[in-house]
């Protein structure tokens, strides 16, 4: 293995950076959960009325299944902002829930019926867009099977302020002919790339998913063992949600979608968007009736399909794809996606994770980015793979720069680097949250005992299993939840905006003329 271009050695703040950059940074979260039956089954319910429409609503939306919440803050100027709008829309999904629902606070999904046709998919409506929605999932179920949709996790979404990148280009003499738009995609890639190279360290950190319910294996090869006999584990995994059993699949490893250069990677998913693939040919596009089953045969029926721990992400508008926003305007935001549902937070993540992840983005901005080409890739999934199963193994090593080196090591040296970041943004934010969060992370680096994932596999055996500790603790998030009130103006605030996404989705299936087949053919 040739020797990859090293980043992140002997790192220390540029110069021109000072903490009035931090000024225009923010950040906004998308997180998913199931709705739970009183039994601890999946909810066969339609979407809460109450809630709004889920195509139009801006905040409160489902996911694959018409089961799984996606709750979606807007950008704020701070993390305890963004945590607060976030447990305000845990408070409105409660008040709206029928009866003795619950929000499942696990990553790895609750009971589920051994018929995959018994999770429901997201219905959006009549409209040619909400039944494109709809495909589209069903899609991805004959493509993956359902089961391996009910896993839910959080996206945290990050930016920084123009006002940073404007006096790094004023420093940088070779970026003088690039335009503003130009220099940050080339800045993004950069964070993304060093983002990659660090995903390990959020598996051990953040992991949460170190086991599953039986009913989750049914019919699937595994080498997980029985903690007791209704949970499967491996003894020392971080986020088995993140490896082999969770979101990835074969079909996707062979893609090679590059992040070094804007124009790569939008070709990259544009090239899986149109090359067909023999395994999803043979499923057909339309079922015995000539009902569409899937949106297209190709390696991905749209660009969401592709699964990263991370992506460069621009606002799409009206009928634009992602890769054309992204074209046109370039990165707006990053969003890193490799983050388990902490359950013993009542809105699945945790101030000091929000801080830690806001010191690492800083941290892998601001380090330089060589290029990430397959062979280094190559060794990330190998490290990856051993974090996921293994990460709390005594001793543990990964590949760093094409040599073994023990992963406490390893993620001791970058969190003792963050320090100074921390520092800075807690000077901009005031308090010690930032510098409280590193310290958090770095007690845990030694200490595998401390981490989430080492916590639920010892409270699902004091428990009895991993379910019993889902649905304590979605209890306990439900009764501190509810304890709660939201001022009479914010409630009325989401109240109108719940009616008004009911009135707009009418508006759009009114106008909808269209026959769906031919908007389909159109579409494919």
């Amino acid at each position: 293995m040739s020797n990859f271009a090293n980043s992140f050695v002997n790192f220390e703040i540029p110069n021109w950076f000072d903490s009035q950059y931090l000024a225009g940074m923010l950040r906004g979260i998308e997180k998913e959960g199931l709705r739970v039956k009183p039994d601890g089954f999946l909810a066969q319910t339609p979407h809460p009325t109450k809630l709004g429409s889920k195509l139009t609503h801006p905040f409160i939306t489902t996911d694959y299944s018409e089961s799984l919440l996606e709750l979606i803050t807007d950008p704020k100027s701070s993390p305890k902002e963004t945590l607060n709008m976030l447990r305000q829309l845990h408070l409105l999904v409660y008040q709206g829930m029928p009866e003795g629902e619950l929000m499942w606070p696990l990553s790895m999904p609750c009971m589920l019926s051994s018929n995959d046709e018994d999770i429901p998919l997201a219905d959006f409506g009549s409209s040619n867009t909400g039944k494109l929605k709809t495909l589209y999932r069903s899609g991805l179920g004959i493509r993956y099977g359902r089961r391996m949709q009910t896993i839910a996790g959080l996206h945290y979404n990050l930016s920084f302020g123009d006002n940073l990148f404007e006096a790094w280009q004023a420093q940088s003499p070779a970026a003088q002919n690039q335009t503003l738009t130009e220099f940050k995609n080339e800045k993004y890639l950069g964070l993304i790339c060093n983002f990659k190279r660090l995903t390990s360290l959020v598996l051990y950190l953040l992991g949460a998913s170190p086991s599953v319910c039986p009913c989750f294996l049914a019919g699937r090869e595994h080498d997980l063992e029985l903690l007791n006999d209704s949970t499967y584990y491996k003894p020392t995994a971080t986020s088995l949600r993140m490896g082999k059993l969770g979101y990835t699949n074969s079909v996707q490893e062979q893609l090679d979608i590059r992040y070094n250069y804007l124009p790569e990677y939008v070709d990259g998913l544009r090239r899986a968007i149109q090359t067909p693939h023999e395994s999803f040919a043979k499923l057909g596009l339309d079922d015995v009736d000539g009902n569409p089953i899937q949106i297209n045969n190709h390696i991905l029926q749209i660009e969401n399909e592709y699964y990263s721990p991370i992506r460069p992400k621009q606002i799409a508008k009206s009928g634009e794809t992602p890769t054309e926003a992204l074209e046109r305007r370039g990165i707006a935001y990053v969003e890193f996606r490799a983050i388990d549902l902490d359950p013993y937070s009542n809105v699945g993540i945790r101030l000091s994770s929000a801080c830690f992840l806001e010191v690492m983005a800083l941290y892998c901005l601001l380090n330089d980015s060589p290029d990430l080409l397959p062979e280094e890739d190559e060794a990330l999934a190998i490290n990856l793979e051993r974090v996921v199963n293994e990460g709390r193994s005594e001793g543990l090593h990964i590949i760093n720069n094409c040599e073994e080196q023990t992963l406490e090591s390893w993620m001791l040296a970058h969190m003792d680097n963050m320090q100074p970041l921390a520092a800075m943004l807690d000077v901009h934010y005031g308090g010690n949250d930032y510098r409280a969060a590193v310290a958090l992370m770095r007690g845990k680096a030694g200490h595998p005992e401390s981490t989430i994932s080492a916590q639920v596999n010892a409270d699902s055996e004091r428990l009895g299993s991993l379910w019993q500790l889902g649905f304590t603790l979605a209890e306990q998030h439900r009764d501190s939840l509810l304890e709660q009130t939201l001022s009479p103006n914010t409630q009325a605030k989401y109240e109108v905006l719940a009616e008004k996404s009911i009135l707009q989705q009418a508006e759009i299936e009114e106008k909808d003329t269209e026959d769906f087949i031919d908007f389909l053919q159109q579409y494919r």
